[in-house]
């Protein structure tokens, strides 16, 4: 398999959702992908906790799996994330069915770490915020009507609804579809993005 940089437990948090709903676009859509990166994470350990726990059970080395983009340091004790009895339940299938979940863990960490980037990408200017003009052409990169006069929280729950629809069907070539036509229009990953998406790998 192709290697998604993290070190999922050295991983810090995204920047989380204050308490009070934040009312830009921007804080919004970020903050509605951070919360998903961090139970992909989940997933993904768990997944591949499972996926080792079925090769012990059948006495084959154990192998280290990747995904894609990411490169794996040492790896500390799962610290009782998935409990290895509870992974027969979860996967009644076996070592296959285990390995199934763990591409899919991965697909899907890899789909929104993806997101993530897309949305710093997006804010052309790197002030935490989507202009107008900016809102419009990431609605425009994924086929959205954008309406200059509507509310912050209705463009918001847009890309939101879009962000879960495309990972629901694992459409990363889709999303990054939308990328390019950013890119096209001369947008791209600054410094600082970098340095935001750098902390995910700490």
């Amino acid at each position: 398999m192709a290697a998604v940089v993290c070190a999922l437990w050295l991983w810090p948090a995204p920047p989380a959702a204050s308490a009070a709903e934040p009312p830009d676009v921007f804080s919004r859509f970020t903050a509605h992908i951070s919360r998903q990166i961090q139970s992909d994470k989940l997933s993904f350990i768990e997944a591949e906790a499972c996926t080792h726990w079925f090769y012990r059970q059948q006495r084959k080395p154990k192998p280290r799996p990747q995904a894609q983009g990411v490169a794996w340091p040492a790896r500390p004790a799962l610290g009782g994330l998935v409990d290895d009895t509870e992974c027969a339940t979860r996967y009644p299938g076996g070592l296959d069915a285990a390995r199934e979940g763990f591409s899919r863990a991965q697909g899907l960490l890899s789909l929104s770490l993806t997101f993530y980037e897309f949305a710093l990408v997006a804010d052309r200017d790197d002030d935490d915020q989507y202009s107008a003009a900016e809102l419009r052409d990431i609605m425009d990169s994924f086929g959205l009507s954008f309406d200059s006069a509507g509310p912050s929280a209705g463009h918001a729950k847009l890309l939101n609804t879009k962000f879960d629809a495309l990972r629901e069907t694992l459409g990363l070539d889709r999303l990054m579809e939308s990328m390019g036509a950013l890119y096209e229009k001369g947008y791209r990953l600054s410094s600082r993005d970098q340095a935001a998406l750098s902390r995910f790998s700490r």
